[in-house]
């Protein structure tokens, strides 16, 4: 079955999902460089619209989607996307969860061995012509407690590596966790203030909205233990960076990881400055892997929706 319908592709994804939609019969516009007011131009034209993180497709530019029947998000948030809107518009919405779960639970195990090792201080060190091998006392993950804040895909592939490395899991959510995998990683479920006043590492995997908004604030960072580390690669927008600032700067928490912001490019962040911080550009679904992978998983959402499988 061939399909005629226009696609619009506005980042820059892998190959594959273009070589799969072609090979369906559909004809790709690929302009990963396109600008807010180009897209508001050419939108009206394309029944499907894919998009990564670089472009956000606000309500404005949606009301002009006149002939749009499919937005694609490769990747898993949709916070760039004004989905109220598609949905006004009789467009459906699909994201690709599926693609980045490993990617990002190595993620953050990577920047806790980061945090527990001083890593990126060491390295530092090193470079500038210090060798600091006694002041760069380390601590282990193994036998340590790690609260995950979310156990959607992402919270539950990471809380099946940290088993592997020996750790505790300690897991909230708002939404109800099967007894299997509890059973499977031996999971400790509990409230979020328990969490956090119990955890030794806290990692965050939930989507940003009203309800999330600042969710770690100056009242809940003060619940945590002074040795405790918090990763967040989920949205930068769950954390009230000035609290989070004073916190670290303070030494009333040990460190952070952080891979997303509330303002990004996050060039001249404040906590940058610390030594207690670790940054990465929000990279939490940067690998090949990953990305292939959401791109295969959209094209085919996508021709399963044409064919009306899904």
């Amino acid at each position: 079955m061939s399909f005629n319908q226009t696609v619009l592709i506005c980042d820059q994804v892998a190959p594959i999902l273009n070589d799969i939609l072609q090979k369906n019969g559909l004809k790709i516009t690929y302009e990963p460089e396109i600008t807010p007011e180009q897209i508001k131009e050419k939108i009206g034209t394309f029944d499907i619209v894919i998009v990564r993180s670089r472009t956000k497709l606000t309500k404005d530019m949606i009301e002009k989607a006149d002939k749009c029947k499919i937005i694609a998000r490769v990747g898993i948030g949709l916070d760039n996307i004004d989905v109220d809107a598609a949905k006004t518009k009789g467009i459906r919405v699909i994201n690709a969860v599926e693609g980045a779960m490993n990617a990002v639970a190595e993620l953050v195990l990577g920047l806790m061995l980061s945090l527990a090792r001083e890593i990126p201080r060491a390295d530092r060190e090193i470079r500038n012509g210090k060798w600091l091998k006694k002041e760069l006392m380390g601590t282990e993950l193994s036998g340590k407690y790690l609260g995950i804040v979310g156990l959607g895909n992402i919270g539950k592939r990471l809380a099946k590596h940290a088993r592997a490395l020996n750790m505790n899991i300690i897991g909230y959510d708002v939404i109800p966790i099967d007894d299997g995998f509890v059973r499977e990683v031996g999971l400790i479920k509990t409230d979020l203030d328990t969490l956090l006043s119990s955890a030794d590492y806290i990692s965050f995997h939930v989507p940003f909205t009203n309800d999330t908004h600042h969710m770690v604030n100056s009242q809940r960072l003060g619940k945590m233990k002074k040795t405790a580390c918090i990763i967040n690669t989920s949205r930068g927008e769950i954390i009230d960076e000035e609290a989070l600032y004073a916190a670290l700067k303070d030494g009333k928490i040990a460190g952070a990881a952080l891979d997303v912001f509330e303002k990004e490019p996050a060039t001249g962040n404040k906590l940058a400055t610390l030594l207690n911080v670790i940054c990465t550009p929000h990279i939490g679904a940067q690998t090949k892997e990953a990305q292939t992978l959401a791109a295969n998983v959209i094209a085919e959402k996508i021709i399963m929706i044409l064919r009306g499988v899904i």
